[in-house]
């Protein structure tokens, strides 16, 4: 069993920065791979970025040299640093944790942190 702890997120004006943390904890030597998603008012659920444990990582078009995705797997946390926010970029967050054993992939996900931006 993995669970997943989000903190951070707020209100901004465009242009801003934010910063959001998730801790891991429980069965972290399962963890794969972890990844942040948001979900806008009326939309689906979307990927933002996801980082490997090997830290190999991948982000959306739409936020790439504004969002970091980076892992501290000595502390099990994960972190999206947001910069240059946009109005679009307004939503719930979500931290997302991969874990793998022989045989079963779960995914964990955390309740959710509320990032607005305002015009």
């Amino acid at each position: 069993q993995v669970e997943v702890a989000e903190s951070g997120g707020g209100s901004v004006q465009a242009g801003g920065s934010l910063r959001l943390s998730c801790l891991v904890s429980g069965k972290t030597w399962t963890v794969g791979g972890m990844a942040w998603y948001r979900r806008a008012s009326g939309s689906e659920r979307e990927l933002v970025a996801r980082i490997t444990r090997e830290g190999s990582s991948y982000s959306v078009d739409s936020v790439k040299g504004r969002f970091t995705i980076a892992a501290d797997i000595a502390v099990n946390t994960v972190s999206l640093q947001m910069n240059n926010l946009k109005p679009e970029d307004t939503g719930v967050y979500f931290c997302n944790v991969r874990a793998d054993v022989p045989g079963t992939t779960s995914e964990y996900w955390g309740q959710g942190t509320q990032v607005t931006v305002s015009s």
